[in-house]
């Protein structure tokens, strides 16, 4: 019975695997369709019925193009660094708790900890196996940034696990039977979606790839299918973390369509942001993770541990 649980195991992670490719698909065009609106013309329209199969002839387009290498690159680390980003980004995806049992495990909020640190290093072997100073620069500003928003990230993520008191992200639906979690702490949740913006690499904190300092930043140097994997890797960390505010701080309701809803509306809120705000200073992005989410997550996460311990002391 053993090959036949793993068969069921590696049919329904495939399963994931393609649905999130189809979700990355349609996200782009949803954000093509949206700045075109906020922009006053009408986006994607010509492939198809109200241009909806342009994400297939995209990637079509993308994957039939000639692979380029840049002559003086590391070449495989420059090849295989596209590829380990997508992986890493879909890797992310099998912490969610499926209600089948099949692949749910007690820890997955420190195995989202560990894929989403690891991204960083992607990032900085595509950038500098490049051999390109452009490409340096951007993911040399791109690990600056993950680092920096990372820490308060992992401190908001504490003061909730502090209250759930587990590492299984299923519990957070059990803890939101009653109340949801932006209700109690929804300062954390707006700086929840402002550090998940960063983290991204996302306007308006896209200094990775500031067309007008550093062209395109860490894949300047990629074409076709190395870039189309890249683009691939950003739009699953956009969904994957659109999905982590719905269940930490929208209820974690699987079962509902709204969720589900939830989800796109959060994903939308990336779109509109990148529509609408300019760019951040450098400096001041990092002035506001130091000087203002930092102290803010760490004042919180006191205030839930002393929270928790004074409900445990009354209790018995």
């Amino acid at each position: 019975m053993l090959w036949q649980e793993s068969f069921l195991i590696f049919i329904s992670m495939l399963k994931l695997v393609i649905c999130v490719l189809l979700g990355v698909g349609f996200l782009t065009l949803l954000e093509r369709k949206v700045l075109g609106y906020i922009q006053l013309r009408k986006g994607p329209n010509k492939v198809g019925f109200l241009g909806i199969p342009q994400p297939l002839s995209d990637g079509i387009k993308l994957f039939s193009k000639e692979q380029v290498y840049p002559l003086m690159s590391n070449f495989f680390i420059y090849y295989f660094s596209p590829v380990f980003n997508l992986f890493l980004a879909l890797s992310l995806w099998f912490c969610i708790p499926f209600f089948s049992w099949m692949l749910s495990f007690n820890f997955g909020v420190l195995f989202f900890f560990c894929c989403s640190s690891l991204g960083v290093y992607s990032i900085m072997m595509s950038g500098w196996s490049s051999n390109s100073i452009y490409p340096l620069l951007g993911a040399l500003r791109a690990i600056a940034q993950t680092i920096s928003y990372e820490v308060s990230l992992a401190l908001i993520l504490m003061s909730f696990l502090i209250l759930i008191s587990s590492l299984n992200l299923i519990n957070f639906y059990k803890f939101q039977y009653f109340i949801w979690l932006i209700f109690v702490g929804s300062p954390l949740a707006f700086v929840w979606f402002i550090t998940s913006l960063a983290e991204t690499n996302r306007t308006p904190f896209d200094f990775a790839e500031g067309e007008s300092e550093l062209v395109s930043g860490f894949n300047v140097e990629y074409s076709a299918g190395g870039f189309a994997l890249i683009f691939l890797a950003e739009y699953s960390n956009i969904l994957f973390m659109s999905m982590l505010f719905s269940m930490f701080f929208l209820g974690s309701n699987f079962f509902s369509l709204g969720f589900f809803i939830m989800v796109v509306l959060i994903s939308f809120c990336f779109i509109w942001a990148r529509g609408t705000l300019p760019r951040y200073r450098y400096d001041k992005l990092m002035q506001l993770s130091w000087k203002s989410f930092l102290p803010l997550s760490l004042n919180y996460f006191l205030f839930f541990l002393g929270f928790k311990v004074l409900s445990i002391s009354f209790l018995f």
